[in-house]
């Protein structure tokens, strides 16, 4: 399977950022702290600093915590070391063990009970959180190009006025072997790697952390990118169903929830012909952004309905019919398809009008021999192979990647002064992340892509309080947009409950806030559901 955000092989940088500027520089409470050694890194470790932000024009003084906390999976005390009798946390041959790293951000002056706190990360599986850290709502922003290729270092780190420190308390975190998280002991890939492993370490972290921070009594909220939507979905029946804590909010960005539905590599699994119908309006968009139709619409949102309509109607309907599709019919449709994707109607006739994202990707432009990106398709950039099938990397992800993790690890040094041997990972590869995924209700274990569409599902009717909200990119073709509306729009929930559901669509690819001007409408509209939910009456 194809994760939600691929893993991309990215680097150390030996290169230096640009010095941060006083208008965001962390203040300095103590000494910086010393290196984690090998025998301190499965201990939980905190290192505090100060700082403010200026978001709306107002000045917000902050106290920021680095650190980890230590997370076990279920029944690990039943794994004592044979020669000892006795627990060897860290070791090779003892008990799993992770040790989980997150950056927490608290709004000084402020009673823990009258703010809101947002646990917030991205997804892979095998991402770490440094995307929505230091492109979105972290106090200091990386500035990047917004749709063409970042030139290398310095990069440049400013004031993030989209900082959603306006609203809420912000705890940033990296899953357990990502970001300077790190596993160990007997088992510890099966152990913490798969669905309801991480769902489990996540949720054993947030209760840790609400005891450690003295945040049971606040407004609670997850917000998950890419696969961290699934993780949001399991994580919140979790927290919700099995540990009894109540959440106010979920906010979902570029979200899949049924595997089934990717658009990656549906050919692979015949039969199914959602994914192509659902990344049809994605398509559109990118062709309609790169000047590629016959007839380009003036306006995106009615030419998208359109296409909507078409893609759950007409087309829909040839693909169920398969091999009794009479031949006129199908032209036809590719005459259509043409027109909506800019894509030549033999090379739909020979698709047998069945394009994945993949393919999309590397048609598109392959006459000037170039590519479009994954996770966002505006970016495009030379053709590895001009006569491969498929895309073979994300011209978004070679644009932008260098520039985060520059920045991260001068940040984290520079600023929250976290003193570390590690290497900071952004993204690992989990060749066996395991999808197998116990439904609620379900009578045996799902042995294909996982589906947590029934666990969200269970968690709103659970708690009919539960608000979600749903960001899509239209030029996503790693979650396209259209997928996640019709996810939301066959949960198994009562109707009642579709209006504890908002929907919010913009200009940009998986990762919204790369154009800043979907990053300011995200920031609002992430701002007004926190305020809309929390239940404070305008106290945070």
């Amino acid at each position: 399977m194809k994760p939600a955000i691929p893993v991309t092989a990215i680097v150390s940088l030996a290169a230096c950022v640009a010095c941060l500027t006083p208008a965001f520089a962390a203040e300095h409470s103590a000494a910086p702290a010393a290196a984690a050694s090998a025998s301190t890194l499965f201990t939980p470790r905190a290192v505090r600093s100060y700082g403010t932000v200026t978001v709306n024009g107002h000045k917000i003084a902050y106290q920021a915590v680095a650190g980890t906390l230590i997370v076990h999976p279920p029944g690990w005390d039943d794994a004592a070391t044979p020669a000892t009798g006795k627990h060897a946390l860290g070791q090779p041959d003892g008990p799993p063990v992770a040790s989980m790293f997150y950056v927490a951000y608290f709004k000084r002056g402020v009673p823990p009970q009258d703010r809101p706190i947002m646990f917030l990360y991205n997804g892979g599986p095998g991402s770490s959180s440094v995307w929505l850290h230091m492109g979105a709502y972290g106090p200091v922003r990386v500035v990047t190009n917004s749709h063409t290729h970042t030139p290398p270092a310095p990069y440049r780190l400013v004031n993030n006025q989209y900082s959603l420190l306006d609203a809420a308390d912000l705890v940033f975190i990296d899953a357990p072997g990502t970001g300077y998280s790190r596993i160990e002991g007997k088992g510890k890939d099966k152990a913490f790697y798969g669905v309801d492993q991480d769902a489990n370490a996540f949720a054993t972290f947030i209760l840790q952390f609400l005891s450690r921070f003295h945040r049971w009594n606040s407004p609670k909220y997850l917000y998950g990118e890419s696969y961290g939507t699934p993780r949001s979905a399991a994580l919140i029946y979790d927290l919700e169903v099995n540990d009894n804590v109540d959440f106010n909010g979920v906010v979902m960005q570029s979200q899949i929830l049924n595997f089934d539905l990717s658009a990656d590599d549906p050919q692979h699994n015949p039969g199914i012909e959602l994914p192509y119908e659902i990344a049809l309006p994605s398509m559109a968009a990118t062709a309609w952004y790169h000047h590629v139709l016959p007839a380009e619409p003036a306006h995106l949102r009615p030419f998208l309905k359109k296409v909507e309509r078409f893609a759950m109607g007409p087309y829909a309907d040839a693909l169920a019919q398969g091999a009794d599709l009479p031949r006129a019919q199908e032209r036809s449709l590719a005459e259509q398809m043409h027109r909506y994707t800019g894509l030549p109607v033999p090379y739909l006739l020979k698709a047998d009008l069945q394009v994945s994202g993949l393919m999309f990707e590397h048609e598109l432009l392959n006459n000037r021999d170039e590519t479009t990106g994954r996770l966002d398709t505006r970016f495009d950039g030379p053709s590895i192979d001009p006569l491969n099938e498929h895309a073979q990397y994300d011209p978004q992800g070679a644009a932008i990647s260098s520039a985060y993790v520059a920045a991260f690890n001068t940040y984290a040094a520079a600023d929250l002064h976290y003193k570390t041997n590690l290497e900071y990972l952004p993204e690992i590869n989990i060749p066996d992340w395991q999808m197998k995924h116990q439904p609620p209700g379900a009578s045996m274990k799902l042995p294909i892509d996982v589906n947590v569409m029934p666990d969200l599902a269970y968690a709103m009717k659970y708690d009919p309080d539960l608000k979600v909200m749903l960001n899509g990119g239209y030029f996503d073709l790693a979650t396209p947009f259209y997928e996640g509306w019709y996810e939301m729009h066959h949960l198994q929930i009562p109707r009642r409950l579709d209006q504890n559901i908002q929907y919010h669509y913009y200009k940009s690819g998986h990762m919204i806030y790369v154009r800043v001007a979907d990053l300011k409408k995200l920031h609002a509209n992430v701002v007004a559901f926190i305020r809309q939910t929390d239940n404070l009456g305008g106290r945070s």
